[in-house]
Formats: C-alpha cells, structure tokens, sequence
C-alpha cells in the first residue's frame, strides 16, 4: 500500500483563473441533474418501445445487449478484468509528482485545476479556464462505478471524482516542459443515482518506468473536491496489456510508447506489483472505433 502524504499549499492562481466552491458545486449539481433527466428520458422511451415491439426479441434489446457486452462489430482488442473483488476496497495509491490538485508547486507555482473554472466537465481533452490545447489521441471513455465495500456494494451516489493523466506523449499538462500552459486531461464529475461517473478522453501515452494508467481520486462531496482536501482514496486505473500493445503499435502518435511500454511490466512496476486486481479496468473497443474502459471502485464509505 502507498499513501500520499503531502501538505496543502494556499492556492496562488491569479483572480482571474480562482473558482469558489459554490460554483463548483452548482456545476456538478448541474451535470447531475442533466445526467438524472436524460436518464429518465431514456427509460421512458425504452419503455414506450418494448411496449410496441412486445415480448419477443427485438432490435432495440439485441442493440441494449450488444452495447452492455461490448460488441460493436469492430475488433474487440480489451480484456476483462475480474469483477469477483469489486466488494473490495481500491487501494491507496501514491498521486504521483502531478496532481494539479493544490498540494505541490510547478514551475515555482501552486499546481491547482479543482479551483478553475470549468474543471467540472465530461470531456477533459481540451483544456480550459483560458487554456487552449487539446490532447490528441485514440478516443477513449472511461466509466467508473463507485460502490461502498462496506455495504454490499451499494451505489454511491452524490461523490466528487477527479481524474488526470498524461497525454499520449507520456506529458502531464501543468507540469510538463511542453504542455505547461496546459490543464487539459484533468477533469471533475459526481457520481449519479447509480454511482458512476464517465470521462471522455484519450487512450494515454506510456512514459518510462510506468504501465500505462491513470490518476484518480475521490471525495465525499462537490466541496470537498473543491478543496482539493480529504480525499476518501486516492488510487489509480490500469489497462490491460493486449489492448495497450494494440493501441502503441497501430495508432499514430504513440511512438515513444512503443519502446517504453516493452520495457516494463506489472511486476516491475513501482505501483502495481503488489497487485491489480481491483485496478484493472475492462475495456473494450478498437484504435478505429475507440474504447471504453469500466472499473467497479469499491470505497469504505
């Protein structure tokens, strides 16, 4: 198990780029709503047209069961992770030199996205709050079910997520030499009724030393995202190895990829070793159609 300890900086943005909790958390609350509505909307329409196809099989249930399963007609290149530990806690993971969350500096400046402008978003591949570069890459969503591990995996409904990781160049916007006027690949979301929260991003790039992955952590509350403070667990998402190599050797853009991702593994990473398990995400899809990744977060709510 590796915990991050790091002390919380007072935020330095300029005026300009601050954002206070409240409208934070009236855009998440917003999201949500959203989210909620168009929800009920579809299990209405879905409603209306079982009733006129009646009981037997029909397109509209072959088309439901073909998108749960993952089949889409496309070359299917992921692999399931297991689901049998998603009662299970995800462990504490180290957030790495590049949180952007407040609590370490870039450049002599307190990195800090969750007090921007905009940072509550779906799509995270463009930067925002003035920022103008937009992460290029293989397509990719990635659904993260939040569950309490204390309670039979209940729907955690209500919780802030922050997800960040590197571009497909190995780079972390706000950090890096290249990318340092950069904030896109960092975003926030609240979990809806059902516990999920869903990204549109980038399939990321493989740097040195480190299995492709991503960054996330979770907090009660759109507030305490906000804060950037008393994260209930800060861990990170994983890929499995066919569908990495697939993306690294066919997809233009991640060269660099190719070289770095040969020379490590989940044994040697410095991260992953002790187990992955629980941080193993299914995905599914192709470089052409783009993927999707699922965990199952377990939290001890």
């Amino acid at each position: 198990m590796r915990i991050r300890i790091a002390p919380r900086i007072a935020a330095a943005w300029p005026d300009d780029e601050r954002h206070d909790g409240l409208a934070l958390a009236r855009d998440l609350q917003a999201l949500a709503e959203q989210r909620v509505r168009r929800r009920t909307l579809g299990w209405l329409l879905g409603a209306g047209a079982a009733g006129l196809l009646g009981c037997g099989g029909s397109g509209a249930e072959d088309s439901a069961n073909a998108a749960t399963t993952g089949s889409s007609g496309s070359t299917d290149t992921g692999s399931t992770s297991s689901t049998s530990a998603s009662c299970v806690a995800v462990p504490q993971e180290t957030a790495g030199p590049y949180p952007g969350d407040g609590s370490n500096l870039s450049r002599g400046t307190v990195a800090n996205a969750l007090n921007l402008s905009g940072v509550a978003r779906s799509d995270i591949r463009a930067s925002f709050a003035g920022a103008t570069g937009v992460a290029q890459g293989v397509p990719m969503t990635v659904t993260l079910q939040l569950v309490d591990s204390n309670s039979s995996c209940a729907d955690l409904a209500g919780y802030a997520v922050y997800l960040w990781h590197c571009d497909r160049d190995g780079d972390y916007s706000m950090y890096s030499a290249n990318v340092t006027s950069e904030n896109y690949l960092r975003g926030v979301q609240v979990s809806d009724a059902n516990g999920q929260v869903s990204f549109t991003t980038i399939f990321p790039g493989c740097y040195s030393g480190r299995m492709p992955h991503m960054h996330f952590e979770v907090f009660r509350s759109a507030a305490a995202a906000t804060a950037g403070a008393n994260a209930l667990r800060t861990s990170q998402l994983a890929f499995p190895t066919d569908v990495c190599s697939t993306v690294y050797d066919t997809a233009s853009g991640y060269g660099a990829s190719v070289r770095n991702f040969a020379a490590i593994s989940f044994a040697t990473d410095n991260v992953f070793s002790d187990g992955v398990s629980t941080q193993l995400a299914t995905v599914t899809g192709s470089v052409s159609a783009g993927y999707a990744a699922a965990l199952t977060v377990g939290l001890p709510a």
